[in-house]
């Protein structure tokens, strides 16, 4: 069985591979890769029309009928491994079907036939891993790398301790394709990974587990096993604020075994929002985990859905005032100013009246469940935000100098006194901190 692996983020489409294949499987784990991936549906429908299509990732089931209306065979959630697995095999050895359907599509010229899918749309089975074949795939150093204090970019590679989530957060959308649970990559598994990454030339790892606190020893046993067989390798990771308060004496081990820096999804800093995302934590918490980093000597990325339909402007420039007052200006992506919640298929934000009366039906194109503030102004508002953003990220400008910019537009719109940046309480000149020249969200 031959696999040819193609990173649409990075490379274009090659013709012959599509037109070749049996089984074409698009991997959607994200809002962003989904979007890429049915942008180019339609000419790889063109160029190999009796190919067998999947979709499977996280993206993957919440989407179902959607995809299936663009021609879907097969779909695939959760741990995925097993049925994809399957699927090829089954396409290799012809089997015959035991019920044929008809896969509706956008194009009512286009007829296809289909077996009817076998495996389960959502899988949450306990698999046994292989370590990854990243035979065919690019070098790592065509992807994001870390900026380090030094000025010398380091080489980024990428792995998972675990998927899914004990936690059920009303925006995430891990939510509803895991429910509440996660699942353990074996640790030989991971480091084996990280190894042959190493011989690639990676020089920090980032671990893209949603939560790298939910098996709290089996994190700990493989960043200490990683910190002995690699003492100068780094990693970074994503954890809770909840966890990161529940789990505090641990912070010196993650400090002394490589972590550089860690992502936690703080998401607002006014508890009525916080309570209806059911985030687990409060301001007080994040305040209390802010003052953690600074006595253990670790990196805090805080992450913000800095737009909703309870967000005002006058709450949008007390963000941005307690990000200054706390320091943390550095330590905060440019894009987080300007993140607005994403409400996709599934998602439990669909239980709240509150939320319900702010959105519209659902896009299927976009993927998402638009919606509109009752305020103009906060649309405004993101809309100015997001332009500053662009134009600042595109001219490599400081995230000081596209703060400073975000901050004076919002002050402006609020109608207040825009206190100068510089004058903000323990706001100081520091040296910058490690982070990737990619940041990816959702």
């Amino acid at each position: 069985m031959r696999v040819a692996c193609l990173d649409l983020s990075r490379e274009q489409l090659r013709e012959d591979d599509v037109r070749e294949a049996d089984l074409i499987a698009f991997y959607v784990p994200m809002h962003t890769a989904t979007r890429l991936a049915v942008q180019v549906l339609p000419l790889v429908r063109r160029l190999n029309p009796s190919a067998h299509l999947c979709f499977y990732g996280l993206y993957a089931p919440v989407n179902e009928d959607y995809l299936r209306s663009l021609g879907a065979q097969t779909i695939l959630g959760g741990e995925f491994e097993e049925g994809l697995l399957r699927t090829a095999l089954w396409l290799r050895a012809r089997h015959s079907c035991s019920e044929i359907v008809q896969v509706k599509t956008e194009n009512p010229d286009l007829k296809v036939s289909a077996c009817a899918q076998s495996e389960p749309v959502i899988s949450h089975a306990r698999l046994r891993f292989q370590v990854p074949d990243r035979t065919g795939m690019l070098p790592l150093s065509r992807y994001a790398h870390l900026e380090y204090p030094d000025g010398k970019p380091r080489i980024v590679g990428y792995t998972e301790a675990s998927r899914g989530c004990k936690h059920q957060c009303r925006h995430c959308p891990v939510v509803p394709v895991y429910q509440g649970r996660f699942r353990i990559i074996q640790p030989e598994i991971v480091l084996a990974d990280i190894r042959q990454q190493v011989e690639m030339g990676a020089q920090h790892v980032t671990f893209g587990d949603p939560d790298f606190f939910n098996g709290i020893r089996h994190a700990l046993r493989i960043v200490t096993a990683l910190h002995q067989e690699f003492p100068a390798l780094t990693y970074d990771v994503t954890i809770k604020v909840e966890h990161l308060l529940k789990h505090a004496e641990y912070l010196q081990i993650l400090r002394d075994t490589g972590c550089l820096f860690v992502t936690t999804a703080v998401e607002s800093l006014d508890d009525r929002t916080l309570a209806l995302l059911e985030k687990g934590h409060t301001r007080a918490d994040f305040l209390r985990v802010v003052e953690l980093f600074r006595e253990t000597g670790l990196v805090l990325s805080p992450t913000f859905v800095a737009f909703t339909p309870w967000t005002t402007v006058e709450t949008y420039c007390e963000l941005l005032e307690a990000i200054a007052g706390l320091d943390l200006v550095d330590q905060v992506a440019s894009i987080q100013l300007g993140i607005r919640l994403l409400i996709p298929a599934g998602s439990r934000l669909l239980e709240l009246a509150d939320a319900r009366k702010f959105i519209g039906a659902f896009d299927e194109a976009g993927l998402v469940y638009p919606w509109r503030h009752q305020d103009p102004r906060v649309d405004e508002l993101y809309e100015q935000v997001q332009s500053v953003i662009q134009i600042g990220l595109k001219n490599r400008e400081s995230r000081k100098g596209i703060f400073s910019k975000v901050y004076q537009i919002a002050c402006q719109i609020a109608g207040r006194f825009a206190t100068p940046l510089l004058e903000l309480p323990l706001l100081v000149s520091r040296a910058s901190v490690p982070y990737l020249t990619e940041p990816w969200y959702c």
